[in-house]
Order: C-alpha cells, then structure tokens, then sequence
C-alpha cells in the first residue's frame, strides 16, 4: 500500500485525503492548527464543484448544507439599475448538470472531514511543518517539534502561504492585490424582507463592489464589500470597527447602502494571489489548490479549482505503486496547470474589468452586457462550470 502525507487540513487538503484513501492509499494529513477546520464564511459552488463533490461521495452531504441559487445579478453600485442577470435554473441547471449554491464553508468542509474520518485517513493537528527530505523511494515531512512523518509521495495543500511551496519553488511572498475585503455575517431575520433575494448579486462601483447571498439553509447574509484601494500590505481576519466600514463606501446606491448597514463584527482582509507557474511538482512532492494556484475571488472559482485538483490526483494514484510516484505527479501537473492558470487570470482581469472599472471603461462594460443573451452568459462561462474531466486540453 502507498502512504501518502498531506500538508494541510482545509478543503483543498481533506478533498485529497479523501480521494487519494478511496484509490486505496494510507493517507496522513497534517494541520499545524489545533483543530480541523476551516475559517473564512460564504463560499460559491459552480456545477464544476458538485461534479468534483459527486465524485468524491460527498455531494449530498453539501446539497443538504446549501442553498441552491436562482440568479447571478451584476448591479450598478451607484444608480441601483440591473446591469446583466443569468438564471440559474431551467436550462441552466440542464446544460451544467448541476445547481449553483452557496454554502457556509464549514458546511463544506464538515462533509469532507467526515468522509475522510470514514475513510480511515490519519487526522493529526498541532502538527506544523518545517520542511520536507526526500529519499530514492520516500520523502519525509519534519514537523516544528521535530517529529518526522514518512510516506512514498507528500502533497502540500497548505494554502498560499505554502511551506512546502517555499521549499520546491522558494519564490517569495504573495503578490498583494491591492484590493481590501471587509467581511460580516447578518442574521437573516434582521433582514428586511424586500432584501433577501435568493440570488448572488454583484453591486459594481468605481473601484469597489459589494457581494451578498444567503448561506447556512438561508440563516445568515453573508456580506462582502471590496475596495480597489492600492493596499500593498497583507492583512487576514483583522476586526474593524462598523464606522470604518460605512465610511470607505460614500458612492454607495440606496439598496447596497441598506445592505452595508446591516453588516455588523466586521473583518478585513487584503486579497494576495500569485502568477501561474510551471512548476508543481519535485519528484515525490505536489503542491494543489491554493498552494499550486491561488486566485482572487471574483471568479468565485479558489475552492472549485482544489476539490478538481484533489480528484484528478485521485484518480492518478489509483493504482499506483511507490516506484510510480514521480511520473503519476508530473502527470497530475500537467493536467491541471493550464486550467487552474487561466482560472487564476480570468479572476484578475473579472476584477478590473467587471467589477471596479469607472468612467468610460464602466460605460463600456455596461454596453458590452447589454448586448449579451441568456445563452450567451452560458456560453461565457461553460468552459468553467461545464468541465467534468478537469483536465487541460489534449490531456487525457
């Protein structure tokens, strides 16, 4: 049997274990927490990411967590008018296979843990890493109290601050979008009725946008606000007060103003991503999701893009002996890296030119929708929600 170690229990990580245990592996995985969850608050599902959760016996379990969604709707920020909106019932659900949903993302990553615990995967915390060692036929995790941890192949997982990225690839910090997310959970019965939509709506304004759909069986608003403020410092889950929030978004239209004062214990993050790269994998080791390809969010494609990766390298180590361990992770790469990197891009350039331009680059945009079809969108789109294989083109 092969034993394989995974570098991080978030979403992207437990979808591995789970994978790689049901192609008949021995898995570890490692969380330097001391517990197994998963931080953060709303999180998308496209079709793509039911697709993956199917394939790893965990679908149903998040479809009894999320609320499936009707609409994507792209607003103006500033004068309330509808810009585009796509259904996604119908015949949306028809061509993609699957709803789009939105979920607590604990919702999502309970399932996983769950199944993995079924599974028989190794669940250990307090279990940081320091670095890995690599042999002729093993590699070795060296955890921070100087454990050692082998196995015939290590996957990091472990997000974008990736410590095993910064061994196989050592190429620096983050890139810092320059784009501040303030974040807040609202319950849903102080929500006024007129605002709960069961819809992901966008409001775009000049350099900024607002986010909001209900998440947890519809209990709770989850809120996002942006702002395209030039912040070159990293920041993650810092409280702000409420008066700083209100006070960033003065151009604000009357409905998301209503929205972003219902938002209270507010926190901020500044969005980081990094380039796409060529490189994954150094003979026993890959990196997957945020570690390999990290994305900004307007794509709402980061969690979509882990839960493929974990299937592909599933199906890879089906099978698979030690001595097979290099070849099967370069080929894991291969099929994942010319998708996950347009993913990357996509998200950056949805970002600058959907959701924050201003002046005739916004009046462009909105005359660019106004020509677009239901069909159209769909079209748009299929190449990210409409993928079942996960894989790069000619890769098979």
């Amino acid at each position: 049997m092969m034993d394989l170690v995974i570098v991080g229990g978030g979403i992207g990580g437990l979808a591995a274990a789970l994978a790689a245990a049901r192609a008949g592996c021995r898995v570890t995985v490692l969380e330097r927490r001391d517990v197994m969850s998963e931080l953060g608050a709303g999180i998308q599902l496209a079709p793509n990411a039911f697709h993956a959760l199917d394939r790893l016996g965990v679908g149903d379990a998040v479809r009894d967590r999320c609320v499936r969604i009707e609409t994507l709707r792209l607003m103006d920020g500033t004068s309330d008018e509808t810009l585009a909106a796509m259904p996604l019932t119908g015949a949306y659900r028809t061509r993609f296979g699957h709803p789009y949903a939105v979920v607590h993302r604990a919702d999502l990553h309970r399932p996983l843990l769950d199944a993995c615990r079924d599974a028989g995967v190794e669940l250990r915390v307090d279990s940081g890493l320091t670095r890995y060692e690599q042999g002729a036929v093993d590699v070795t995790a060296v955890l921070a109290d100087g454990e050692r941890v082998r196995g015939h192949a290590l996957i990091g997982a472990d997000g974008i601050r990736s410590t095993v990225r910064a061994q196989l690839l050592g190429d620096g910090e983050p890139r810092v979008s320059g784009h501040t997310i303030y974040r807040s959970l609202v319950p849903m019965d102080s929500v006024p009725q007129e605002l709960r939509w069961n819809a992901v709506t966008l409001w775009a304004g000049p350099k900024w946008h607002l986010v909001h759909y209900p998440i947890a069986s519809g209990e709770f608003l989850n809120l996002a606000v942006t702002r395209d403020d030039g912040a070159r410092q990293a920041v993650a889950g810092v409280p702000v007060p409420r008066e700083r929030v209100l006070g960033e978004f003065p151009g604000l239209g009357s409905y998301p103003r209503r929205l972003l004062e219902l938002g209270r214990d507010w926190r901020t993050w500044v969005l980081c991503d990094r380039d796409p790269v060529g490189t994954w994998t150094e003979a026993r080791v890959a990196l997957l999701g945020d570690a390999a390809h990290p994305m900004l969010q307007y794509a709402a494609q980061g969690a979509c893009q882990a839960l493929e990766d974990a299937v592909v390298l599933g199906g890879l180590l089906d099978g698979a002996g030690p001595d097979d361990v290099p070849q099967r992770l370069e080929k894991y790469a291969a099929a994942r890296r010319e998708r996950t990197a347009k993913a990357q891009l996509v998200a950056r350039r949805m970002g600058e030119r959907l959701y924050h331009p201003q002046g005739r680059a916004a009046t462009e945009r909105n005359a660019m929708l106004a020509t677009l079809s239901t069909t159209d969108m769909y079209d748009a789109v299929h190449w990210l929600h409409g993928e079942r294989t996960f894989l790069a083109p000619g890769v098979g």
